[in-house]
């Protein structure tokens, strides 16, 4: 827990228009308060992030849901029941006074209730929404410690909480609610994170589709994205020597991101900690993205895990980073 004077502090700080990073279980958020639109703009300022690209609303009570929403389903009251807080996101209608500068001016605004201890003191003690994508600059590695906040975004946020490195470690899971007629259909993922495909079977009662990417503006939809500077190859198991070798042999500073370690490795490939699991995969995802560049790497092949549970997360995100930007 942060001490109580660096809540207090944190509290001030977004009542008057400032920016305060803190940690969520999913990634550190950039926060400001969600109903103040010159916080709002320097929030988009700071994070480099385009105007129509709506920010998620955190708030500290699942009680808080109908200030900000409007016609909420069933369905969307029952996630919210089973999986706040946590790393769960929902998209429904907008209450009437959500600002368009968190909504990116769609008719849907999104929220969530985090699980992590720190964050909900700051949100409960703020009493409102704050408005908080991750706490860096827009479209790059998204930051799961104090540190790496502070060396994206240095003197441009206010103050820092720390609370230690992020529990799951990538984006919550975002679901739209808002087309969601009375018999409960219609509602879809839009981005998958830190609650799992299965998991949300099993609360709707049925397998929830994910929508394509682009249909609807999100969170971490774009094609490239959480990217660092070295170039991001997904690779099979089996094609990491073959691709190492020919890396290596044009001259490249290679690394390797896996679950587990190839035999007959070349000499010269990095070889990253390897994470032992699909949720460990998922913690340390982001600080081994951000470790490739401060080992100087060109180029970072990246096997990735089982598209199971928050596996599925680690593999969207690892696809993203190797997206067409890079």
């Amino acid at each position: 827990m942060a001490p109580r004077t660096e809540i207090e502090r944190a509290v001030e700080i977004l009542r008057a228009g400032g920016l305060v990073a803190f940690p969520t279980e999913t990634v550190y958020g950039l926060g400001a308060d969600a109903s103040n639109p010159d916080a709002l703009r320097r929030l988009f300022t700071v994070k480099r992030r385009p105007p129509d690209h709506p920010v998620i609303v955190h708030l500290g009570d699942p009680a808080l849901l109908d200030g900000w929403a409007r016609d909420v389903p069933e369905v969307a009251r029952r996630l919210a029941a089973e999986c706040w807080p946590g790393p769960l996101t929902l998209v429904l209608r907008r209450a009437a006074g959500v600002l368009d500068e968190v909504t990116g001016g769609l008719d849907t605004v999104g929220l969530r209730v985090p699980g992590q201890p720190v964050a909900l003191e700051l949100l409960r003690a703020f009493g409102g929404g704050v408005a908080a994508p991750s706490a860096n600059r827009f479209g790059r590695v998204s930051p799961t410690r104090a540190e790496h906040v502070r060396a994206d975004l240095g003197s441009d946020v206010d103050l820092v909480l720390d609370g230690g490195p992020c529990a799951v470690g990538v984006e919550s899971t975002i679901v739209d609610c808002s087309g969601v007629d009375r018999s409960g259909h219609d509602v879809a993922v839009l981005r998958v994170g830190g609650v799992s495909a299965e998991r949300l079977a099993e609360i709707v009662g049925h397998v929830v589709p994910t929508r394509e990417p682009g249909a609807v503006r999100v969170p971490g939809s774009l094609a490239s994205h959480y990217a660092p500077r070295a170039a991001v190859v997904v690779v099979g198991h089996n094609e990491v020597v073959a691709q190492a070798v020919a890396l290596l042999a044009r001259g490249e500073r290679v690394g390797l991101l896996a679950a587990a370690r190839p035999p007959g490795l070349p000499d010269g490939l990095v070889v990253l900690d390897l994470p032992c699991s699909a949720e460990e995969y998922a913690r340390v995802l982001y600080a081994r993205l951000r470790e490739a560049d401060r080992l100087g790497l060109d180029v970072l092949l990246a096997v990735p895990p089982r598209e199971e549970g928050v596996g599925a997360a680690v593999a969207d995100r690892l696809r993203r980073a190797a997206g067409p930007s890079r």
